[in-house]
């Protein structure tokens, strides 16, 4: 699978970082996998942050490790600040007034 660098970069990180929070939590690959419903194999490709591994696996091991409040702000609209910016790009410089009659 071809993916943009940046991106392969950011998935690495996100396993690794799960990784790290199970390994603190003292979670055996084994548990944390008969908890998400996956098997080791799955879960060490997820820490591993390969793309393969569908986005309800992630949610779910992020949930397990009480950390899935954030993913629903992953594309919310308040961070988006690129959107915000090509939003005020297109409002009207100036506001006319109508002419009353």
């Amino acid at each position: 699978m071809a993916l943009p660098v940046p991106v392969l970069r950011s998935l690495s990180k996100l396993g690794a970082d799960i990784k790290s929070a199970r390994l603190r939590r003292r979670i055996p690959v084994t548990i944390m996998a008969q908890r998400a419903f996956v098997t080791r194999v799955t879960l060490r490709k997820l820490e591993r942050g390969e793309p393969t591994v569908g986005i309800g696996t992630y949610a779910t091991v992020l949930f397990i490790l009480g950390m899935s409040a954030r993913l629903a702000e992953v594309a919310d609209i308040r961070f988006d600040e690129l959107g915000m910016s090509l939003d005020e790009e297109r409002l009207p410089k100036r506001i006319r007034s109508r002419k009353l009659t």
